[in-house]
């Protein structure tokens, strides 16, 4: 009965444990069916669930034998990824301000050079060898396939630029380095102080930046070369010190040089231009060029080779002025040719004869090219246009023959301005550079060189001029003034030529027999003019005693009469006449005076009374003897104005004027 009863209790409590679970079955039942959705995306994620955490699916043996092979790879790449952290510790120093520490910068940014150096040497390799253990897990089977993908896609990301792991840190230092050697040119490049007078300064200035900034723009020339960025230093520099020479040039006032052939007419007219041309080209070589020069070479001696200083001299000197310079030269070479302008031709050729050592030094190189050409080209143009008008002188003077003689008779300015200028030729300054000249020119067409070319050329020229004074003494109808003319120019030859070089060559018995032939005309002049009037004061017939006054007094009143008008009409001519030098004048008016006024004096103090009573006594005692030698003193003053009007024809048949003015007189080819 006992045992029964504990049987249904078991069954009771069986029961009710089957309810229990029947109803956690039916409520678990419900919650699955709920959950069903998200099972199925839980089981769509096991599988890349289960490759990133445990990716490495291979058995002990497999892994064990790429063990090497992954730490031959992964050790090269540590090693990359330390340098890498490396450079961005410098990030910092470099972004900082350089200007406190300039060579404590240049150190930092050399340590990152060489970081980068190894970075780029390594960086591909250590990639490479990444890529090739992660091709052996891949063709091995020892990873899950997609850890392989990702692995493979992040190596692909770094491949293409490993060079860029400073992040733009290195051009940023670098364009830091370019902007303080910008400043430190603009802080120590001031335009050259110019003196008033260039006359007598030193030869070369010195250097204008101090060696300590020189030290520094080399140490930052040496990271940018080192960069392949030397380029862009050196077209800082040619901006800066370029506009520096320009700033400097623009003190002397050099506007004229752009002047063009089209703004005058001929030398004359940009004279004094040349002359200023003259001094500010040897200035500007010796002092401006020359100290850049210097300055090029001391900053960029160890940027490269020697070349590179050369080269960014050559653009500074072109574009600050150099060409300038040879331009005007060239367009003083392009101006109508005349015998003032072969003086200009070898003042110019001096100045660069003076300065062709300079030249050959700074302009020397292969960067200059251009320098050298033009300066080649003004030496050919000066050197066949000085001779081309030297050796046309002669016929030029030949040529004026034709012309005719001064109407006043005095001294034709060609004879004037032919004297001083050859004489000019002769000196000192002018004939040894005229010399070199021809001897340059005949080298040049294959030919010798006479020592006494030159001043056989010389000598010709002046018997041409003495023939042309013979011929033009010829052409007077007036002889006295044929005299007077002969007179003037055979002093004017004898004043002028003594003690001169074109005296010397023409000798002292040459001179004498001017000075002879001027004695000579001037006792001619005197008999066929002034000497013949005091034969109208004749003494026959003067009878005074009785019987004989009246008749007298007749005799005395038609010879002064004749005396006044022959006066008369030989002073009114002769008052146009001219003697420039004073000596000669004064010395021709007293022989005049002495010629005339003695014997008027002596006649009128015998046979005045005669007339003086009659009513018309003014009209025969018209002169004192005061009177006579105050206007016979006066005679022959120059008068200023035009004394004789050339020209010249060219053999192109063109006639130009040979006479500029009265102060300056010259034979104009064109």
């Amino acid at each position: 009965m006992e045992g029964g009863r504990r049987g249904m209790d078991s069954l009771v409590t069986a029961r009710r444990t089957l309810v229990v679970s029947l109803e956690k079955s039916r409520t678990l039942g419900t919650a699955l069916a709920r959950a069903g959705p998200r099972l199925d995306e839980i089981r769509q994620r096991l599988p890349s669930l289960e490759a990133a955490v445990r990716p490495i699916r291979a058995d002990r043996g497999k892994l064990a034998a790429a063990g090497g092979h992954i730490d031959r790879a992964v050790g090269p790449a540590a090693a990359v990824l330390k340098v890498f952290d490396a450079v961005h510790g410098l990030e910092r120093s470099l972004l900082a301000d350089l200007r406190a520490d300039l060579f404590g910068y240049l150190s930092v940014l050399k340590r990152l050079e060489e970081a980068l150096r190894f970075l780029s040497e390594n960086c591909g390799l250590a990639v490479q060898w990444l890529d090739d253990i992660v091709e052996y897990l891949d063709d091995h089977s020892l990873a899950d396939p997609r850890f392989i993908e990702a692995l493979k896609a992040s190596l692909d990301s770094v491949k293409p630029s490993p060079s860029a792991l400073d992040g733009g840190l290195l051009v940023a230092a670098l364009d830091k380095l370019e902007s303080q050697f910008r400043r430190l040119l603009a802080d120590h490049t001031v335009p050259l102080q110019m003196p008033s007078d260039i006359v007598g300064v030193p030869a070369i200035a010195p250097s204008p930046i101090p060696v300590s900034v020189i030290n520094k723009l080399r140490a930052i020339l040496e990271r940018t070369t080192a960069n392949d960025r030397l380029d862009r230093c050196i077209s800082i520099y040619v901006d800066v010190r370029g506009s520096n020479v320009r700033a400097s040039l623009r003190a002397l006032d050099l506007e004229y040089l752009e002047i063009t052939p089209a703004e005058f007419n001929g030398v004359q007219s940009i004279e004094g231009y040349i002359q200023k041309w003259c001094r500010h080209l040897e200035f500007a070589i010796k002092h401006l060029f020359e100290a850049e020069f210097k300055v090029c070479i001391e900053v960029f001696e160890r940027a490269g080779p020697r070349d590179v200083a050369l080269s960014c001299f050559a653009e500074i000197a072109a574009h600050a002025g150099m060409l300038a310079f040879l331009r005007f030269g060239k367009t003083v070479t392009e101006t109508r040719k005349d015998p003032i302008k072969l003086l200009k031709l070898l003042d110019i050729f001096a100045t660069l004869n003076r300065l062709r050592l300079d030249f050959n030094r700074i302009f020397g190189g292969k960067a200059c090219a251009e320098i050298q050409n033009q300066t080649r080209d003004l030496i050919k143009r000066v050197i066949d246009g000085a001779c081309e008008i030297f050796w046309e002188l002669l016929h030029q003077v030949e040529l004026q023959r034709q012309m005719p003689p001064p109407s006043d008779g005095a001294v034709p300015k060609l004879v004037s301005f032919v004297t001083d200028y050859c004489n000019k030729l002769l000196s000192e300054e002018h004939l040894p550079v005229l010399t070199q000249v021809l001897i340059i020119n005949r080298s040049w067409k294959q030919e010798k060189f006479q020592e006494r070319l030159l001043t056989d050329a010389i000598l010709d020229i002046f018997k041409a001029l003495e023939a042309n004074f013979e011929t033009w003494s010829k052409s007077y109808e007036d002889i006295p003034l044929s005299y007077l003319f002969a007179m003037n120019t055979h002093w004017h030859f004898y004043k002028n030529l003594k003690g001169t070089k074109l005296g010397e060559l023409l000798g002292e018995a040459k001179l004498k027999e001017h000075e002879q032939y001027k004695d000579y005309y001037a006792t001619y002049f005197l008999r066929e003019s002034w000497g013949k009037l005091p034969s109208l004061l004749s003494r026959e017939g003067l009878i005074l005693f009785s019987g004989g006054r009246s008749k007298a007094r007749d005799l005395v009143k038609q010879r002064l009469k004749a005396f006044n008008k022959s006066f008369d009409e030989m002073y009114q001519k002769q008052s146009t006449w001219v003697i420039s030098d004073k000596e000669l004048r004064e010395k021709l008016c007293h022989s005049i005076v002495q010629t005339i006024v003695p014997s008027y004096r002596s006649y009128m103090q015998n046979y005045g009374p005669l007339v003086e009573q009659d009513a018309s006594a003014s009209k025969y005692a018209k002169y004192t003897a005061q009177s006579l030698e105050n206007m016979l003193g006066s005679l022959f003053l120059h008068k200023p104005g035009r004394t004789m009007s050339l020209n010249i024809r060219h053999s192109n048949g063109k006639l130009n004027s040979v006479m500029t003015s009265v102060s300056r007189s010259a034979s104009t080819v064109s």
